[in-house]
């Protein structure tokens, strides 16, 4: 009989630990690095070059090479997921005809509209990874209502392009963090003056 109880409190424990790493490989597999480069290269074609923000990287330290490679390490992937996961961390896949047919029409878009309206401080990037007509005021009459037609079209877009990327890369519950990603990094590659909402919702200039 006690052989019996230990026996399934040995198969209990196992199963909970299989479970629990379970758990743990689907949590920490997102390879955020990439999905941070890859929306780098979008968002900045998208913007333009002249809204490359100056590179503010510290300079790397005599002998540094160890702890610049530490830096790049990020720390979720060092959790024992199995040799296959841990050695399973691809580039992220921006190259299909759907992602690339969505930046066409954001970069012309971008370029033929949206641009005056982050200059004239109008628009501002949500927190949502969206974009927001702020303040039509700044807008001279004649031009709002094309460019809230731009932006409502340039929403459609940018909610297609995160979904179809986390698609296009075999995980389509990623959708939600690519949306993160993306958020932050059309912040980061926004030119000076600009507009973009905090984590909080409130309205911060650039």
């Amino acid at each position: 009989m006690k052989a019996a109880r230990w026996l399934g409190a040995s198969i209990a424990t196992t199963c909970a630990a299989a479970a629990l790493s379970a758990c743990v490989t689907i949590n920490v597999y997102f390879p955020a690095a990439e999905a941070k480069e890859a929306a780098k290269d979008f968002v900045e074609k998208v913007i333009g070059d002249d809204a490359i923000p100056a590179d503010t990287t510290p300079a790397k330290t005599p002998g540094g090479g160890m702890a610049n490679l530490l830096r790049r390490i990020d720390p979720l992937s060092l959790v024992g997921i199995g040799t296959a996961q841990a050695q399973e961390q691809p580039d992220i896949n921006m190259k299909t005809p759907a992602i690339q047919g969505i930046q066409s029409r954001m970069t012309a878009r971008f370029d033929a509209t949206l641009r005056k309206g982050f200059d004239a401080g109008a628009l501002g990037f949500g927190r949502d990874g969206l974009v927001v007509l702020r303040e039509p005021g700044a807008l001279e009459l004649k031009d709002r209502v094309g460019m809230q037609q731009a932006v409502a079209d340039d929403n459609r877009d940018r909610k297609a392009v995160y979904k179809e990327v986390a698609v296009a890369n075999g995980h389509p519950e990623w959708e939600p963090r690519i949306r993160e990603v993306f958020a932050k990094q059309w912040v980061d590659s926004a030119r000076g003056g600009w507009w973009y909402q905090d984590a909080g919702g409130g309205w911060k200039q650039k």
